[in-house]
């Protein structure tokens, strides 16, 4: 079954409701070639849900990386990828940026006002995410984060000034269905499909980004 984001008719999210964590880190890692590598999970006590960090105060409950070398963890192969969630079913889904792909971080409402934009230019899109923290994550080729502040600054922006924020190497996404404690579940704004398997250039989706994220201030 599918859901979808109401106000965004490009976002078809696919709630995997019959699919474990696991599934979905294996199925990542088989058909995108997305690495991938467990990090923090949910456990109830007395009826809550908390971080198994054990920080009450954590930010983001479930789904953050559980060492400080996380990076070695990242796989790309699903037969590893099995074992490390068969070991920890319940482990948020995590995937490394600055590798297959790297991320535009934007606020929510930003995010869908720029989609808006680009659907009317007629932009190829890659997956976006949508977090419970209220950010939208537009993948893109790799080097983004080394691009960014020129390009925004071309645009006549100040970087500083936008909220929007390039993850490459050393940083990382958290992937649907990986839920943030209480607040819900990453999802797909858009999903990922053969039709978006090459990954759109930083600079192809920087105008309207940068555009929404000024709108948004």
């Amino acid at each position: 079954m599918e859901e979808t984001i109401a106000g965004a008719e490009t976002a078809q999210i696919p709630q995997q409701r019959g699919e474990s964590l696991l599934e979905t880190a294996v199925r990542y890692a088989e058909e995108r070639h997305w690495d991938v590598f467990p990090g923090t999970w949910l456990e109830a006590v007395d009826g809550v849900q908390h971080c198994s960090c054990g920080d009450a105060t954590c930010p983001a409950p479930g789904a953050h990386p559980t060492r400080p070398d996380w990076a070695t963890q990242a796989t790309g192969s699903a037969t590893v990828a099995r074992r490390m969630w068969q070991k920890q079913p319940t482990a948020s889904i995590l995937l490394p940026t600055g590798r297959t792909f790297d991320a535009l971080s934007v606020p929510e409402s930003a995010g869908f006002l720029a989609l808006a934009r680009m659907e009317r230019m007629e932009l190829t899109l890659g997956p976006v995410t949508l977090t419970p923290d209220r950010r939208m994550q537009f993948f893109v080729l790799p080097g983004a984060s080394v691009k960014v502040p020129e390009l925004v600054r071309k645009l006549g922006w100040s970087v500083a000034s936008l909220d929007l924020v390039p993850l490459g190497e050393g940083g990382y996404v958290a992937a649907p269905p990986t839920r943030f404690a209480s607040r819900g579940a990453v999802q797909w704004a858009c999903r990922p499909t053969p039709a978006n398997r090459w990954l759109p250039d930083a600079e192809e989706l920087i105008s309207p980004l940068a555009y929404a994220c000024g709108r948004d201030r």
